[in-house]
């Protein structure tokens, strides 16, 4: 087993806690209690990419269920999703259901395709996941499927709620469902903003460091992580000002991580990490 994985799979996580290792971009795994979870991770090379990724595609195994929140190469990484489907015959894929074919054509079994939309809840395991739409640049619905395409997550299991926003703007709404569904212990943001420029090249946007901040700031989780701001140069953001403007808007209340990839993340429900 791949040296990073075996320490995943290690890791202690007693009830009431969660390990974290950030992937890139908006990619995390997860440890919650005998639970191991991957989530949006970018695993094939380009030659785009600013580094390379953490574990290589063909060395992740013994992963118990893999999420993807939209159809995005650096979320769902069909290239990867293709081996993992062979290497971990018995996870689980969790996506929004506009994808189903697609995921099929990555050679997931249809029995282990667990397709989401906004509002829904799967349970595997000791774990949920809910849904909630997100607007990456649009909040709209697939018009074959009538699904939204774009999807966040809030993940809870051992005592715990994680939230990964996955790529969206903020939108009339969306606070109130995330809200609903209790206290976050760790959050996830996409920090890299949007502009004309990114948006000609067919670069839809996402929150600007300061729109994620205020989210921050509103719900108040009790660790919360910059994300989507390293892995292309021309699509990128400073996590040190969205640190420095969630510090001097919100006094310090909101605790922040700036983080290091593969580096653990300790969470717990009381809203300590480190």
């Amino acid at each position: 087993m791949n040296g990073f994985l075996r320490t995943v799979r290690e890791e202690k996580t007693p009830a009431g806690s969660a390990a974290v290792w950030w992937l890139g971009q908006m990619g995390l795994m997860i440890r919650l209690g005998e639970m191991v979870l991957c989530v949006d991770y970018y695993a094939s090379g380009s030659p785009d990419r600013r580094f390379l990724p953490p574990v290589p595609v063909d060395e992740v195994t013994d992963v118990d269920v893999f999420l993807g929140t939209h159809d995005h190469l650096d979320h769902m990484d069909h290239a990867a999703w293709r081996v993992w489907a062979k290497k971990c015959p018995n996870a689980f894929f969790v996506f929004p259901r506009a994808h189903l074919a697609s995921v099929l054509r990555d050679g997931v079994r249809k029995e282990k395709c667990l397709c989401m939309d906004d509002g829904e809840t799967v349970k595997i395991g000791n774990v949920t996941v809910r849904a909630v739409a997100a607007a990456h640049e649009f909040l709209r619905r697939d018009p074959a499927s009538g699904a939204y395409p774009c999807l966040q997550y809030v993940i809870e299991g051992n005592g715990v709620r994680l939230y990964h926003a996955g790529d969206t703007l903020r939108y009339e709404g969306m606070l109130p469902k995330l809200k609903a569904l209790g206290p976050i212990d760790f959050a996830l943001l996409p920090i890299n903003g949007r502009d004309g420029e990114r948006y000609r090249r067919d670069c839809i946007g996402n929150m600007t460091f300061q729109e994620a901040a205020d989210l921050a700031g509103e719900l108040r989780p009790g660790l919360t992580v910059p994300g989507h701001w390293d892995m292309f140069a021309n699509n990128s953001a400073d996590p040190e000002a969205f640190a420095d403007y969630l510090d001097a808007k919100y006094g310090g209340e909101v605790p922040c991580l700036i983080p290091k990839a593969a580096s653990l993340i300790r969470v717990s429900a009381s809203g300590r990490a480190g």
